[in-house]
């Protein structure tokens, strides 16, 4: 059959969008050339330079994703990885997988440890924080009578954990509670002192608290753990990626994340970072052999698995370096701010976390006098198709919103007017 001009035009087309997607990285390069020395801050409300940042996702703009602190959409370039390298494993599974990708992990590794600022032999690559945090919950010796120190407002699935080490090992865990809003980072690591016994072998903090978005002091808390003695576990599932910091600059010897929310690398991956004089005495999740007793990998003995999810996490590294960490936690703060401030206008509307760069940066989660925040949540995703999250979660029930990098100001003023028209009306029956 002859092809038409419309065949023509059709073909003309998808190819115009496939390299679209396909010279993200120069695209974004050349944004950041071009926007020279300018400040983040300044260049956060830049639409022209964040259109090419957006151009790097293939996302469905028929919905509006604000639910990024619980999983983001990967960029068209992590996805293609990831079919490439599960297609080139499954032509030879057990040459190509153990032969040709594994060794090709190093390389990941060896990237993700450069961004953190930790040692390339400290860095495990996991499949979230969840198995990150539980091999280090589940890692440490500990006896009957001893204490586990965490807040009322850590994940479940830690909590959880540790709420299973008390009933099989018989220890104790204790829970403070963190003010929502803090107003004062000091008044938390005050209570995280206060709370310390003679028993207490192990702190878990959350570097962001998941609820909230509150960003926690988490530098004096681990100074505070190294002084006493304590092992302190930060969880950092929503921090990695998110706002700009070292592993140094925060001070801890565990840290847990995943790299499907900020980092937006695909499903199933994370990584845990473990300082190289706590590597042997932490028992590893799954049983690892003798000669790997001192070696990082030894966390990553979880038997076959794809490397096609870990080697695609390159792709999502280098997008997040193109763009800068300075950069992106300023637009998701501008972001933020945007559809905030609109709110805060009416005094019905008030916050879990200060809105300051140093208590929060994409994460709000917001409640509202007199509204049945499970309804308006409802009703957003049901009516304008808004993707948010309602949190009914050891006092905090609000509304939880997370813009990301490939999110528009259109589709958040599209939130903050479909609010607004709520406020002023009530919920439509």
């Amino acid at each position: 059959m002859t092809p038409t001009r419309r065949d023509f035009l059709a073909g003309a087309a998808a190819l115009s969008t496939l390299a679209l997607h396909d010279d993200w990285l120069p695209r974004v390069e050349a944004a950041v050339n071009r926007a020279g020395g300018r400040p983040p801050e300044a260049l956060a409300g830049d639409e022209s330079f964040w259109f090419e940042v957006q151009q790097a996702f293939a996302v469905d703009r028929s919905v509006i994703n604000l639910n990024n602190g619980g999983v983001s959409p990967s960029p068209r370039v992590v996805q293609d990885a990831l079919r490439r390298h599960l297609e080139f494993a499954n032509q030879l599974p057990a040459y190509n997988q153990e032969s040709i990708l594994k060794p090709q992990v190093e390389t990941v590794r060896r990237g993700l440890a450069r961004t953190f600022g930790c040692d390339v032999e400290e860095m495990a690559l996991t499949r979230n924080a969840s198995e990150s945090l539980e091999i280090c919950l589940l890692g440490f010796d500990l006896e009957p009578g001893d204490e586990v120190l965490s807040t009322t407002h850590d994940y479940p699935r830690m909590l959880t954990t540790l709420k299973q080490r008390e009933v099989r090992d018989g220890i104790k865990l204790v829970q403070i509670e963190i003010p929502a809003p803090a107003r004062d980072p000091g008044d938390i690591v005050e209570a995280f002192a206060r709370a310390v016994t003679p028993k207490t072998r192990l702190i878990l903090c959350s570097h962001v608290v998941f609820v909230t978005g509150q960003i926690l002091p988490v530098r004096e808390i681990c100074r505070l753990g190294r002084e006493l003695d304590i092992p302190v576990i930060v969880d950092g599932a929503h921090a990695f990626a998110h706002f700009p910091f070292t592993r140094d600059e925060i001070g801890c010897d565990y840290y847990g994340t995943s790299l499907h929310k900020w980092l937006t690398a695909c499903f199933g991956t994370g990584f845990l970072s473990v300082r190289k004089d706590k590597i042997a005495p932490l028992w590893p999740l799954m049983a690892a052999p003798d000669n790997l007793a001192a070696d990082i990998r030894k966390f990553e003995e979880i038997g076959t698995h794809p490397y096609a999810n870990k080697l695609a996490i390159s792709e999502a590294l280098a997008l997040h370096n193109a763009i800068g960490p300075e950069r992106k936690a300023a637009r998701l703060r501008f972001l933020r701010d945007r559809w905030a401030q609109r709110l805060a206008a009416d005094r019905r509307v008030s916050f879990y976390t200060r809105l300051e760069p140093e208590h929060c940066c994409g994460i709000a989660t917001l409640r509202v006098e007199g509204l049945e925040i499970d309804k308006l949540q409802r009703y957003l995703w049901e009516r304008r198709r808004i993707l948010t999250v309602y949190i009914n979660y050891n006092g905090v029930v609000g509304l939880r919103v997370s813009p990301n990098v490939y999110t528009t100001v259109d589709e958040v003023d599209a939130f903050a007017t479909a609010v607004e028209e709520v406020l002023a009306n009530g919920l439509p029956t």
